[in-house]
């Protein structure tokens, strides 16, 4: 049997033979009596939530915002989709109106003769699909990439652009006078492109009596003096000497302009009150449960307001303002003609940290070092002063595909904004309300936690994107 001086001051046996007695009360023993020191809880899921702090935020008192606009006679600037059976890549007959000519045509058998007699065409990287200076006909690209170039001022090649899957070249050449290619095309990648020549398109025409109305009509509705933009275009005097009569103009507006709702994300945040009443010290369990409901949702009002197919940036973008990357990964070339899209001061690039990382090992691998700039007390990457902030909603397809943002911002230069509405019921912070909706038979209490937000592209050459980055080379 063991004396009280043959064991230690934790309670254990005598210590070995050359070891000293312990004098003090164990840290293990102690803990038990200690109050620790604990942090809220942690949430893996929030992110920087950059676009959310970016975006100014406009009042929309009445629910719904209204985008009057400029009347614009921009038609079929959309693409072109494609099914597939086995080797056979086919247009859909319908997707059709997304050419400028055919938009708003009705006729499905008309429609469906002309995808019938597309003929296809699979090519490898490297091979001309339409030569400067041959005839001119229709290039619908089902799959894959092209390049077009022309001769520059001093001969040598310049790219005039980048078509990819659903773009369309060559819709002018089926009507009016034969036309020649004034660039040439070559493929980038293999894929496949779908070619209707214009004799046979004559074919179709001569047979539809509602095709050949459906164009003139068209002509007769388009005004013949238009700006870039699609706009009719205003008629000014300038440069003029005496008292010539100046020319009368007026300018439309748009008949039937955007409205956006603002859009909710809710939830039921339950707490027993069990919880509420006896667990609330030194943290109040309520706002704590509150605080993580509060960022979940957040994170996917960015999410929505980046992806979502009615208000989101990514499906709103203007089709004329959707680029390509030339080869794959986001080079500097591709910035600067992605940066040309929103030339009027552009405000920020969002991008997935992902595509970061490959914008900076193309410009690493160009021995470019862009140097960072001061945002909102932030050192940032940044492309000619333009920062770029990280967005985890973009979203990375499996095949390592991602797309870069580019936008102006602000109501008064005609940018993005974000809408809301402030001092509704209940509000907890700006555009988010917490209300109180009672104790159930099982002593739970629920609380209904409401965002209500939209996002709205003023006008078309606010929001850039450069599709099919590559972030996985």
């Amino acid at each position: 049997m063991t004396t009280a001086t043959e064991r230690n001051s934790s309670g254990e046996g005598a210590p070995e033979e050359g070891q000293q007695a312990q004098l003090s009360l164990a840290t293990a023993a102690a803990r038990n009596l200690a109050t620790t020191t604990k942090t809220p809880p942690q949430m893996q899921g929030i992110s920087s939530r950059w676009l959310l702090k970016v975006l100014p935020w406009v009042q929309v008192s009445g629910g719904t915002f209204r985008v009057n606009r400029r009347l614009s006679h921009t038609v079929g600037n959309g693409r072109v989709e494609f099914s597939t059976a086995g080797a056979e890549v086919r247009v859909i007959p319908q997707q059709l109106t997304e050419l400028p000519l055919l938009t708003g045509y009705p006729d499905i058998a008309a429609l469906t003769a002309l995808a019938d007699r597309c003929e296809q065409r699979d090519f490898r990287a490297g091979e001309v699909i339409a030569e400067r200076g041959g005839p001119g006909c229709l290039v619908l690209v089902a799959h894959g990439k092209l390049r077009a170039t022309s001769p520059g001022r001093y001969d040598e090649e310049t790219t005039q652009g980048v078509l990819a899957d659903g773009d369309f070249a060559g819709d002018g050449f089926l009507t009016g006078e034969p036309g020649a290619w004034d660039v040439t095309l070559t493929s980038v990648t293999s894929g496949t492109v779908l070619t209707l020549e214009r004799a046979v398109f004559d074919e179709v025409l001569d047979r539809a009596d509602s095709l050949r109305a459906h164009l003139e009509a068209t002509r007769a509705t388009i005004p013949a003096q238009r700006t870039e933009d699609g706009e009719s275009a205003v008629e000014l005097a300038s440069g003029h000497e005496g008292e010539p009569a100046l020319p009368g103009t007026f300018v439309d507006y748009e008949l039937r302009p955007r409205e956006y709702e603002l859009s909710v994300a809710q939830t039921v945040l339950r707490v027993h009150t069990r919880v509420a009443d006896l667990y609330n010290h030194p943290m109040n369990q309520l706002e704590e449960q509150l605080r993580l409901t509060i960022e979940a949702l957040r994170e996917r009002q960015e999410h929505e307001m980046v992806n979502n197919r009615d208000f989101g940036l990514l499906h709103n973008a203007d089709m004329k303002h959707r680029v390509h990357t030339q080869s794959g990964p986001p080079t500097p070339d591709d910035l600067d003609v992605l940066l040309a899209t929103v030339w009027k001061n552009p405000s920020v690039i969002l991008a997935h940290p992902r595509a970061i990382a490959a914008i900076g090992r193309e410009c690493s691998a160009r021995g470019i070092y862009p140097q960072n700039v001061q945002f909102e007390g932030h050192a940032v990457p940044a492309w000619r002063g333009v920062p770029i902030l990280p967005c985890n909603k973009i979203p990375v397809t499996e095949d390592g595909s991602t797309s870069v943002l580019a936008m102006r911002t602000g109501e008064k230069t005609q940018g993005v904004v974000g809408l809301h509405q402030t001092g509704i019921p209940d509000e907890y912070q700006p555009s988010l309300s917490v209300r109180f909706m009672g104790i159930n038979d099982k002593a739970i209490m629920s609380y209904l936690v409401s965002a209500y937000y939209s996002a709205a592209v003023l006008v078309p050459d606010a929001l850039g994107v450069l599709e099919d980055v590559e972030v996985g080379r």
